[in-house]
């Protein structure tokens, strides 16, 4: 059935419409709580991008050479350009984007030593990862390796979702945030080969691994019971965090690095 076939009434008839596969194709095909959900997952991923290439953009000039700066300014357009994608999805729910991207310092940091773990805090919407500072070019490489892949893993199981417009733009999104998270292993390789002190590097990755798995969200969240209620996630969290963590174990390996003690499974 076409995705703009079908106007549910009530919350049953979209139920049963999504648990049967369907897709919906506009606001006007949901009800107000769909609506609702699919809004905030669609912030949560502008916010993030528009945060992650904001404090991102601060490390270009803290790359080693012409090339990393090239590759560091692409990775921060393309997710402004990504932001800039799902933000004109959200003008059909009637978000007035050009105020949406002047509302929030995407570029402010917490202090270090902060750790929010699953908490959210106030302001935007970011995935607590990008409230956290980067320490150095060494430190971006690790961060970027890392986040790349669970970026990959969330946005593939979101492009699977019921509101085609938005699935349809992470289709886009894809294949780009995979050249990002390439280019983070090859940083995290060069910076080694180059000279960056591997106890460094571990201190990089004992800080990031935590904060990127608390991406991911709580085990047993209702509101990700309620994203797959909607067919706008597929699988929980838990799940989405063991891909994570057994890509990692095996990234991290090949560059001679490894899982911190605490998160070791």
């Amino acid at each position: 059935m076409d995705n703009d076939e079908i106007t549910p009434q009530t919350e049953d008839n979209l139920l049963r419409y999504v648990a049967g596969g369907g897709k919906l194709g506009s606001p006007a095909n949901a009800t107000p709580r769909y609506r609702g959900e699919v809004m905030r997952l669609m912030a949560v991923f502008v916010d993030s991008e528009l945060a992650g290439a904001s404090g991102f953009a601060d490390c270009i000039n803290l790359a080693p050479g012409v090339k990393e700066r090239l590759v560091a300014s692409r990775i921060v357009l393309e997710k402004f350009g990504h932001a800039e994608k799902v933000l004109r999805v959200m003008e059909g729910f009637g978000s007035n984007t050009i105020q949406y991207v002047t509302a929030h310092p995407w570029a402010a940091r917490l202090d270090r030593s902060a750790d929010l773990g699953t908490r959210r805090v106030n302001g935007d919407m970011r995935l607590n990862v990008f409230h956290y500072p980067i320490y150095g070019w060494g430190d971006s490489v690790v961060l970027n390796a890392l986040m790349g892949r669970a970026t990959l893993i969330q946005l593939d199981d979101l492009s699977a979702g019921s509101y085609q417009p938005f699935a349809d733009a992470l289709f886009e999104i894809i294949p780009v945030e995979k050249r990002h998270a390439e280019y983070g292993l090859q940083g995290v390789r060069k910076a080694l080969a180059g000279g960056y002190d591997p106890v460094a590097a571990q201190a990089s990755v004992n800080y990031w691994y935590p904060r990127v798995a608390a991406t991911f969200g709580r085990a047993a969240s209702e509101r990700s019971q309620t994203y797959r209620k909607y067919g706008l996630r597929q699988r929980a969290n838990e799940e989405l965090l063991e891909t994570w963590r057994r890509q990692m174990r095996s990234m991290l390996e090949e560059v001679k690095l490894r899982e911190p003690a605490s998160s070791a499974r």
